[in-house]
């Protein structure tokens, strides 16, 4: 497979990873404001949204070959696992869902800066 090919292939995993991370913690933001217990859930609406945030920055510094791409990638990471971790903690099925996608988000954004 040309360089070229590859490259397009790679960039458009993350890009997929990205966006459906931004996706689910759309979805699990607006849930949250549902739950009985807000103010429990302000944490995770937080990072929800920090974590739609960066990926959506991330994606776009991706898409057009910034030079500054490796950097915010960096945290990406570091945004996504810490909103990983706060949905984690919850047992909605939104918040476990939003956990598992900025899990495989970390994943697909590490082996993209590798």
């Amino acid at each position: 497979m040309p360089a070229s090919s590859a490259s397009a292939t790679q960039n458009q995993a993350v890009l997929d990873a990205l966006s459906r991370c931004i996706a689910a913690c759309e979805l699990c933001a607006d849930a949250c404001l549902h739950e009985d217990n807000i103010q429990m859930m302000v944490p995770c609406i937080r990072l929800d949204r920090d974590c739609a945030d960066i990926c959506r920055l991330t994606a776009a510094f991706i898409a057009r070959g910034s030079d500054h791409a490796q950097h915010v990638l960096k945290e990406c990471i570091e945004i996504c696992q810490k909103c990983a971790d706060e949905c984690g903690k919850h047992q909605h099925d939104h918040c476990q869902q939003c956990a598992a996608a900025c899990r495989a988000c970390v994943e697909a954004c590490r082996q993209y800066a590798a």
